[in-house]
């Protein structure tokens, strides 16, 4: 065990596993969270002695799944995670979103955040200091498992199997939103930070991809999606793509809905759909449709 300093109160750290990459666990007494950072979501009302909690702008959320964003753009959030299923969840403390200004901890008369990168090179790179600021802040009002996420071009691909464990195995995400030409490597390695990839190409900062992984991660939290097996009928949920979908009409421009789909026989459907979600991933991606094979060779 470990303990980060500078925290208002000592928060002890432990390393566990998830889905095969390392998270840092924080246990111990929450601290007050500074005033930098915004949280959204439902106040819970508890009894204390002590209520100021509810007259903050991070109340605490008894319960919620909490996912913190560390960002140059904090006004770009909930953004369309505060629409429709997410927003309705959002509203109803199912789960929370705190956000911290990264530009409220930058140095100097201008509140800079970046700098040259050592040993030359084109743009610019956050600094390590400024990070530290915000990710302690954050981490002072972290609960039970939640790990830290740097969303970057190099790190570990997102994929179900990803988002189902953070689902399933922890209390929330802290996620590092980088900017310019990335942030100082030695703030990874001080605290551990995971690497995670929206995919093989890159966009001019992290929040769409913390958009991504927040929406795939919340939508599988008991209660947020109207019929639970929405998410056991999707792509990838068995390793393999969906099947298509049809409604009505039954007939649009000369193109009909399959008749085995009206034809009531709910056994034939169901082989139909997984004829065709097989075919589907074989054709579309082979590289699942492998490793499909090779889990039923070892099961």
């Amino acid at each position: 065990m470990f303990a980060y300093k500078d925290y208002k109160k000592t928060a002890l750290a432990q390393s566990t596993q998830l889905d095969g990459w390392k998270t840092i666990s924080f246990c111990g007494k929450r601290a007050d969270m500074t005033d930098t950072s915004k949280s959204t979501g439902r106040k819970t009302i508890r009894p204390t002695f002590t209520p100021r909690e509810l007259m903050t702008d991070t109340p605490d959320l008894a319960g919620a799944w909490t996912a913190q964003i560390i960002t140059l753009f904090p006004q770009a959030f909930p953004g369309v995670l505060g629409e429709s299923l997410m927003g309705k969840a959002l509203k109803d403390g199912l789960w929370q979103l705190q956000t911290f200004d990264l530009r409220d901890y930058g140095v100097g008369k201008h509140k800079n955040v970046d700098d040259t990168p050592a040993g030359g090179g084109a743009g610019m790179v956050l600094r390590a200091d400024v990070l530290e600021a915000a990710i302690n802040d954050a981490r002072a009002g972290a609960k039970g498992v939640m790990p830290i996420l740097y969303l970057s071009p190099r790190g570990k691909p997102m994929d179900q199997q990803m988002m189902r464990g953070l689902a399933a195995n922890t209390d929330g995400v802290t996620l590092l939103c980088g900017r310019f030409e990335g942030v100082d490597e030695r703030i990874l390695k001080h605290f551990g930070i995971q690497e995670v990839s929206l995919g093989d190409f890159v966009m001019t900062g992290g929040e769409l991809a913390a958009q991504a992984l927040i929406d795939a991660t919340v939508r599988m939290l008991p209660g947020v999606l109207g019929n639970a097996d929405s998410a056991v009928e999707e792509s990838f949920s068995n390793g393999l793509l969906e099947h298509p979908q049809y409604t009505k009409p039954a007939e649009w421009q000369d193109h009909s809905i399959p008749g085995i789909l009206l034809s009531g026989n709910h056994k034939k459907i169901a082989e139909w759909r997984q004829n065709q979600s097989e075919e589907i991933t074989k054709t579309r991606r082979p590289d699942l449709w492998n490793a499909h094979e090779e889990r039923l060779k070892n099961s």
